[in-house]
């Protein structure tokens, strides 16, 4: 009777597993200029994210296996890559909601950047467009002597864009972004909008100066991939009109 009882309570208790096999796009520069596809079956548990599986494929299967992650709790942003098409974050996205049973789960490296290896690509593009907006509070004058207050209204104006983690998703599912390696892409304008709607910054001019470029804010064809593919549920096309509307109010 024990044993029967041991059994239930282990039975009850447990994670239910299945098969689940992931196609991984592997590139290795020291091996060859081709990319290629590469299968795991694996088994995991209902409570596993793709980032998961990615851990145990290079843990227990594959050690060359590369890709970023940090926190795993989608804060970082590190871990962006495009999964079964559609750019997101591994850390978020459960095994068991991409309908495993149906077939492979397709990981690849996010699009529109050069791939370094495997998974990791070269942000560095993404952030020189990121730092020309001028990502930080611009003041005149002298040291405050005080704190520079804002209303909680003022503070609401931009609350949506500051949750911007820098992961890349909504700049990389950009058609645009893609063919265009001029374009700045919509986590830069998001970054940008955050200080052009700030009441305490006095930079809004040279930012809208930066952005009307020909390669600025007016490439944007609101096709609405950057609002579908961001973790954090940025309204990114949203800010990104915005933007567009504080340029026609100033007519440059």
């Amino acid at each position: 009777m024990t044993a029967t009882l041991d059994t239930q309570e282990t039975t009850a208790g447990e994670i239910p597993s299945f098969e689940v096999t992931l196609k991984v796009r592997r590139f290795n520069p020291e091996q060859s200029d081709e990319a290629f596809w590469e299968e795991h079956t694996l088994t995991m548990y209902g409570t596993d994210r793709v980032l998961d599986a990615l851990h145990k494929i290079k843990w227990d299967h594959d050690g060359s296996l590369t890709f970023r992650r940090s926190c795993a709790h989608g804060i970082c942003g590190s871990d962006a890559m495009r999964i079964n098409g559609r750019n997101r974050l591994a850390c978020k996205v459960l095994l068991k909601d991409l309908n495993p049973e149906k077939g492979p789960i397709t990981v690849e490296p996010i699009k529109g950047l050069p791939v370094i290896k495997d998974l990791v690509v070269d942000m560095e593009p993404f952030f020189a467009s990121y730092r020309e907006i001028m990502p930080f509070l611009v003041t005149a004058g002298n040291q405050p002597s005080k704190e520079r207050l804002q209303s909680p209204e003022q503070r609401e104006r931009y609350d949506d864009t500051t949750k911007c983690i820098l992961c890349a998703a909504c700049t990389s599912s950009c058609p645009v972004f893609w063919t265009d390696g001029q374009y700045f892409g919509p986590a830069a304008i998001v970054n940008a909008h955050r200080f052009i709607f700030d009441s305490r910054d006095e930079g809004t001019t040279q930012r809208l100066e930066i952005l009307n470029d020909k390669e600025g804010v007016w490439r944007c064809r609101t096709i609405f991939n950057c609002t579908e593919a961001c973790p954090r549920g940025i309204e990114v096309t949203k800010a990104i009109q915005e933007v567009k509307q504080a340029m026609i109010r100033r007519a440059f």
